[in-house]
């Protein structure tokens, strides 16, 4: 049985319990962070707590995250629960009170939690065979950019995805591709350049998206930040997408429509390679 975090006590997975008057549960008035473990160690620490303390500051939850001992916490969950590959979901709601669509008084105390998931990251047999999209109107809230719990939306299309017989969705605005229900979407045009969505409101700004940027333009690959419609995704020589569990993950079908030779591109795959032997350097 897992160790899991809950409010400055480490308990097991059955004996956790939050107060059915929490703000995450009622409102999904929350953010949250997922990190990557590889060998023991977490990929991306910093950039992954900066996010999350942009993210509380945009939603003004008041919980100041510098005074948890939050390296120590997450080691301790790797410790207890013996991981050595998967992943680590924190979460921050702004606290339990009754009912109301205004905030709680100040001084309401956040509630926290962490625990870990075991799952195999590098050896990810998507990686092989590369992962069919189907494109679906972007319907969520307009402030994307601020990692919260509000992932129904995205959960339909996840289910939507699997009905379709293909592995996930990219999302769209008219024929512009926002971003996929959980990572960010990118290609490799036929002139050799990575091309990802530009930052903003409308999409989340993925860790695995910032880290790959660094090793691209470091490896000599041009990288374009702007938008690109479907047709431009499907005309390209690679697709793939970025995330904390998925690394980059090659695309190699959207909407019933090969990309390039229809197999992993060796771009992408190199880009993989780079991003995972860069997590392992560094965690």
């Amino acid at each position: 049985m897992r160790t899991v975090y809950l409010n400055g006590q480490f308990v097991a997975e059955d004996a956790a319990q939050v107060s059915i008057f929490d703000r995450g549960l009622l409102f999904a008035d929350a953010v949250y962070e997922v990190c990557s473990v590889i060998d023991g160690r977490i990929i991306d620490y910093a950039a992954h707590m900066m996010r999350l303390e942009r993210s509380l500051a945009e939603m003004t939850i008041d919980y100041d995250c510098s005074a948890a001992d939050w390296p120590g916490i997450l080691a301790t969950l790797i410790e207890r629960n013996g991981l050595t590959e998967g992943t680590i979901y924190m979460q921050i709601s702004r606290g339990a009170a009754d009912r109301d669509f205004l905030f709680p008084a100040p001084g309401t105390p956040a509630t926290v939690f962490a625990f870990t998931q075991a799952r195999s990251l590098v050896a990810n047999p998507m990686a092989e065979r590369g992962m069919r999209i189907i494109t679906r109107p972007d319907r969520r809230w307009g402030r994307r950019d601020i990692k919260t719990v509000q992932l129904l939306y995205a959960s339909m299309m996840k289910m939507e995805a699997r009905a379709a017989g293909v592995d996930d969705v990219w999302l769209v605005e008219g024929d512009v591709i926002t971003e996929g229900s959980s990572q960010n979407a990118c290609i490799i045009t036929p002139q050799g350049h990575l091309v990802t969505r530009d930052l903003g409101h409308h999409i989340l700004p993925g860790v695995t998206r910032l880290s790959l940027i660094d090793i691209a333009r470091e490896s000599g690959i041009t990288v374009e930040e702007r938008p690109f419609t479907i047709a431009e995704a499907q005309g390209a020589a690679e697709a793939f997408v970025t995330s904390a569990s998925m690394f980059v993950m090659p695309v190699v079908e959207i909407d019933g429509l090969s990309v390039g030779d229809g197999r992993p591109g060796v771009e992408t795959m190199a880009l993989r390679k780079a991003y995972i032997d860069h997590a392992r350097a560094q965690g």
